[in-house]
């Protein structure tokens, strides 16, 4: 018997564009991105400031809407779905690191790892919590604010949350890039070391070739084009 089943990439973007008017013109910041990414990768998207990474990677989180395309998140077409439903399959499959960590600032960190586990209606948040702020390092900071934490901690706190729900793709967004480089290359390690254990596929933004060399594969943006 012939097996006809194809496995599907877990994130695949068809003639992604993404313009904006500014004044009397319209600027393009994507044009015409394709790409597939299958589970298990580590992808680096990387180029000049302002070639679109960033832009890139909130389109295909559905963070943002593109002006034509398409992306398919785990099987899914992301922008026939209104907002609410494109954010419930974000806390179903994603997991995010940003730059400027994104921590709440009224929760502590526990709390900050704790909230999507019970937006999700996960048995045991506290447990878990505890139990990935203590393989980041921060067993003594569970009850510490973001202002009370380093640069490097309020990271770890970040790459937790992101784990927190396991995640089938982690986005991470220049996740060293407000930290001095002996934290950043700290930080690069938790975060591959979690992804070897959680089997996460991840797809991450980098001004940093080392970073991006640490991928399986790279993506090169230039004047928002693929440049293969």
């Amino acid at each position: 018997m012939v097996n006809n089943f194809v496995k599907q990439p877990i994130l695949w973007a068809n003639a992604l564009t993404k313009q904006v008017n500014t004044g009397d013109q319209q600027l393009t910041i994507l044009q015409n991105i394709n790409l597939e990414i299958n589970a298990g990768e580590a992808v680096a998207i990387i180029g000049a400031s302002g070639s679109g990474k960033s832009t890139l990677l909130g389109l295909l989180a559905g963070l943002d809407v593109p002006t034509s395309g398409k992306v398919h998140l785990d099987g899914v077409d992301i922008f026939t779905l209104d907002e609410d439903n494109r954010a419930a399959l974000r806390g179903r499959v994603l997991g995010f690191v940003f730059q400027s960590f994104q921590l709440l600032s009224a929760l502590t960190a526990i709390e900050n790892v704790m909230l999507p586990l019970e937006l999700s209606g996960i048995n045991d948040a506290q447990i878990t919590a505890q139990k990935l702020l203590e393989r980041t390092g921060l067993a003594m900071r569970l009850n510490h604010y973001p202002k009370q934490l380093s640069g490097g901690e309020q990271q770890r706190v970040a790459i937790a949350r992101a784990f927190a729900t396991q995640p089938k793709l982690l986005l991470a967004d220049e996740p060293t890039g407000n930290l001095d480089s002996a934290t950043g290359i700290q930080i690069i390690e938790l975060m591959f070391e979690l992804n070897r254990e959680h089997g996460t596929t991840l797809v991450l933004v980098t001004h940093d070739e080392a970073l991006s060399k640490r991928c399986s594969r790279q993506i090169r943006l230039a004047n928002g084009k693929l440049i293969q």
